[in-house]
């Protein structure tokens, strides 16, 4: 039977990275796209085939069309049909209130988050969907409990990008349920990231119900059970990973 073959856009760092090392022993091949810390991304494709799956390091824009089409054919011609997809490619943007946000911090969020995110999902529908000749699949997006709480003082532009995820998500979910495709979102919490700026996580973490920040390889241990046949009759779902926030 054919391997599963995973692409992670993002797949080079924090959640994305965690992801691609858990795929890689839950028997996947994956692809693990990266921006520009190409030596990150060595290190995860390392992992992976340490743990006997077979991976590539994929350098690419995930806001930028050409970048996202060129870094799909590559996954698929280098490990195969494509069947599993995370959209793992994100930034929060420069911490403020939105009156003092400068028009490019607005720009760079949206064009990243949501429009990259658009385009990835249209890549990846493409190569999945059985009414396109694809074997179908699962796609995970990750949101965050952000997009639930605003963001205010902070990341309102952050939050309104991962509103967008969420509707993303269930209207994606409904239009190729028949076709073989399945698309869930994460909407992680407190991660203990480097997504965060400096004293981010031990400021906030005194107000988590569970008590401590969560671990990118428990928000990855969610979403492999949604990208995995054990969530079959999952899709359209916005999973929370927030220790109670």
């Amino acid at each position: 039977m054919p391997r599963s073959v995973l692409l992670i856009a993002g797949g080079s760092r924090g959640i994305g990275a965690a992801t691609a090392e858990l795929a890689a022993a839950r028997g996947y091949d994956v692809a693990v796209n990266y921006k520009s810390n190409a030596e990150a991304a060595a290190h995860v494709v390392g992992t992976v085939k340490s743990a006997g799956g077979n991976a590539v390091a994929l350098a690419g824009d995930m806001a930028i069309e050409a970048d996202i089409e060129r870094v799909f054919d590559a996954a698929v011609a280098q490990l195969g049909p494509l069947t599993h997809f995370v959209h793992s490619a994100g930034i929060t943007g420069t911490t403020s209130r939105l009156e003092d946000a400068s028009a490019a911090t607005l720009r760079e969020v949206i064009d990243i988050n949501v429009y990259g995110a658009l385009l990835c999902a249209r890549a990846a529908v493409r190569r999945l969907s059985t009414a396109r000749g694809g074997r179908g699949g699962s796609i995970v997006l990750l949101s965050s409990i952000a997009s639930v709480i605003g963001g205010a003082g902070e990341f309102i532009p952050y939050a309104a990008s991962k509103g967008a995820i969420d509707t993303l998500t269930l209207g994606l979910a409904r239009e190729v349920a028949k076709d073989g495709v399945r698309v869930n979102a994460v909407r992680p919490g407190i991660i203990d990231t480097e997504i965060h700026p400096p004293g981010r996580v031990e400021r906030i973490t005194p107000m988590l119900p569970i008590g401590r920040p969560g671990r990118a390889d428990e928000v990855a241990e969610t979403i492999l059970f949604l990208l995995s046949d054990a969530a079959s009759y999952v899709t359209g779902a916005l999973l929370n990973v927030t220790g109670g926030r």
